[in-house]
């Protein structure tokens, strides 16, 4: 504290100098909190658990190039052959899949002819071991019976599809009937016939991950099988086989019907690390902002400290002449360096708080979570006092009768 009047008064004399490190860190402040969240947000989204066993997935494609019209059939000659395969646990056939390049999505009622307040939800179907292939974990109900099973083709012919029975993600369940059990529960997808909810699972994820209402997304599963024409296979392997039975899969298609190609096989790693490709990058981006920025700083701090002991050579040495120790000195450069960055801190708060209302309004980004501050606000307290530390090591270190004599 007695060093804070010495400290006000060099200061008036030293405004524009001051004015630059409190403008600098300030600025700092508000894009480094902002960086933050952004990163936090990315992380968030890198470290997204699907609930799939990711792992042990394989995606197949098929595209036809003009082969035999009974889609169906040849569906399910291919379920026979990919079922046969070594290492294979289960296949099932979907109308879309986690990372994949189409997100199906449907309304959902609670009562028929329902115009307002609608969920939207991710709409699955699947065929026979499509739980069990998904790895889905039932938390109430049962899975689907082999007689509630329809044929997507028949389902798409229909003006008005009648689909029975639905399996939901808890988050849905949760949504439409907060406090109570969905089993027994009609929703409303297909036109005005509804479907009874006969299944809750712990998690069936969105297609997109990030993208949806929430974090996991509402999603549904009914019991209508796709055929390869509109669907993906789903093969749940054995690790260790992962690869074989990637490398044999072209073959069992062209045994199957050589009138198909193989769009894509990939495993769902992959599929996985494409889709996230651009929030690693962005984490990546952000982070190297954060350290420029402080880099910028710090640098700053180091110039403006180091013209400030050569401009007070005189006034350090009569000082040092009347008593003060180098702790004195030390501290003198530490406390100054601390005043002008809590004044650039706290105008940074502010501007971070103002580019984040900037942010939730254009990009839809979430509120800039209350603990980035203090983050912020540590970072910069630590890297002034580091900053500060060579010069004011050097002004402490200089000899009181050399500088009075210069």
């Amino acid at each position: 504290m007695l060093d804070l009047l010495p400290i006000l008064s060099t200061l008036r004399r030293h405004k524009t100098a001051a004015c630059l490190i409190v403008v600098e860190v300030a600025i700092t402040c508000a894009i480094v909190c902002n960086a933050l969240q952004l990163i936090g947000h990315r992380l968030e989204l890198l470290h997204h658990d699907s609930g799939l066993p990711e792992s042990e997935l394989v995606v197949v494609e098929l595209r036809t190039t003009g082969g035999p019209a009974n889609a169906d059939e040849v569906t399910q000659r291919d379920l026979a052959a990919f079922r046969a395969l070594s290492g294979v646990k289960s296949v099932a056939v979907v109308n879309q899949v986690i990372y994949g390049d189409n997100s199906n999505n449907s309304g959902i009622g609670t009562e028929p002819k329902q115009e307002q307040q609608k969920i939207e939800g991710a709409h699955y179907t699947g065929g026979e071991q499509a739980l069990a292939t998904m790895g889905l974990k039932l938390v109430a109900g049962r899975d689907f019976l082999p007689e509630e099973y329809l044929s997507g083709s028949v389902v798409d012919q229909q003006d008005k599809p009648k689909v029975g029975q639905v399996v939901i993600n808890r988050v849905l369940a949760d949504r439409l009937w907060p406090g109570q059990s969905a089993l027994g529960r009609q929703i409303y997808v297909y036109g005005d016939d509804p479907s009874t909810v006969v299944g809750v699972v712990e998690r069936l994820t969105h297609p997109y991950p990030g993208k949806a209402q929430n974090k996991d997304g509402y999603s549904m599963l009914f019991p209508v099988r796709p055929s390869y024409r509109g669907g993906s296979y789903l093969l749940r392997v054995e690790p260790a086989q992962r690869d074989a039975v990637i490398k044999a899969v072209p073959d069992i298609v062209d045994r199957v019907d050589h009138t198909r190609i193989v769009a894509h096989v990939r495993p769902m790693t992959e599929m996985r690390a494409d889709y996230y490709a651009q929030d690693r990058s962005m984490v990546w981006l952000m982070g190297g902002v954060c350290v420029a920025m402080l880099a910028i700083t710090a640098f700053g701090i180091v110039g403006l400290a180091s013209f400030w002991v050569q401009q007070r050579t005189r006034m350090i040495g009569t000082r040092r002449a009347l008593g003060a120790s180098r702790t004195h000195i030390l501290r003198y450069f530490q406390t100054e360096n601390l005043l002008l960055t809590t004044i650039g801190i706290a105008l940074g708060m502010a501007g971070a708080y103002a580019i984040n209302q900037v942010l939730m309004a254009h990009y839809e980004l979430p509120r800039l979570p209350w603990m980035v501050l203090p983050a912020g606000a540590l970072a910069l307290w630590v890297l002034g006092q580091i900053a500060v530390l060579g010069p004011a090591l050097r002004a402490a270190a200089l000899p009181p009768m050399v500088v009075m004599r210069s």
